[in-house]
């Protein structure tokens, strides 16, 4: 975990936002401010990531990997962003079934089309630095599917990368979908895919829109997570960014995305009814 830095003040500021958000995500609610002191940097933002995390009586499955608007990331000199996805949000996606999935009434729920890494082996604890090529020689595969983003802050965008990354980096699951078989030879601008909300198209694109692709997503979040303590495992999942965009939604509202020959994922926005923590991560 990330080393305790900052006055005893600061880490009781951080676990306190911590335990607001996680106290709100278990219970369904939704929160009409950010609950606390809006951290300064990502720094202290991961810090109050790691205090909410230590709440969650869950195991970490995989992480979500965001990018950060331009005029940030030159604030924050980091483009991207990042946040645990817990087992029990994982999902998968069966042909022609539709996934439902909770959103916070009052909160922020989006599903974003991504492309999955899941890790075939562990990466070394003592390596800090990592190229894309070595980044990807630890990927077993990849998966099409959806991350459904959500929060019970409606303004977690609004308030830019560090009140993202203080509440799990607006994830609030994964649906996994099938298997992209060519993935090893085809180039990621053929990656492609297009989402529908409510049969409406909101968004098309490539794995080739966030700068530097799915493999570049990956290489960051193995130096960030180095820098943790938490360096990444075989079998985790890697949600490596939205490729049509964040596409909001409320409860009732169904979403398609569709991956070409690599298939489809269907999903319902769904009302929030409580903590879910039992799901098996492990049978893919």
């Amino acid at each position: 975990m990330l080393e305790k830095t900052g006055t005893r003040a600061d880490r009781g500021e951080a676990e306190t936002i911590a335990k607001r958000f996680v106290t709100a995500r278990q219970s369904g609610k939704s929160l009409a401010a950010f609950p606390g002191r809006l951290p300064s940097d990502l720094a202290a933002a991961y810090a109050c990531q790691e205090a909410a995390i230590e709440l969650v009586p869950d195991a970490i499955a995989g992480w979500k990997v965001g990018l950060i608007g331009k005029g940030a990331a030159a604030l924050f000199k980091q483009d991207r962003l990042a946040g645990p996805i817990f087992a029990s949000s994982v999902r998968e996606a069966r042909a022609g079934e539709t996934v439902g999935f909770p959103v916070f009434d009052g909160g922020f729920a989006a599903v974003e089309a991504e492309f999955l890494l899941r890790l075939g082996r562990d990466a070394p604890a003592d390596q800090r630095q990592w190229t894309r090529a070595q980044a990807r020689e630890l990927v077993a595969a990849v998966h099409v599917g959806v991350e459904t983003a959500g929060s019970p802050l409606a303004t977690i965008n609004d308030l830019g990368p560090t009140a993202i990354v203080a509440d799990f980096g607006n994830n609030a699951g994964l649906i996994v979908g099938p298997a992209l078989r060519d993935w090893r030879t085809s180039p990621v601008e053929q990656w492609r895919c297009e989402t529908f909300v409510d049969e409406a198209s909101v968004g098309r694109g490539h794995a080739g829109v966030p700068p530097g692709g799915p493999f570049e997503s990956l290489r960051f979040l193995l130096e960030l997570c180095a820098q943790r303590g938490r360096p990444l495992k075989a079998g985790a999942w890697i949600s490596t960014g939205a490729i049509t965009g964040v596409h909001q939604v409320v409860a009732g509202e169904a979403a398609r995305v569709s991956f070409g020959e690599a298939g489809e994922v269907l999903c319902r926005a769904e009302p929030h009814r409580g903590s879910r923590v039992a799901a098996d991560a492990s049978r893919w």
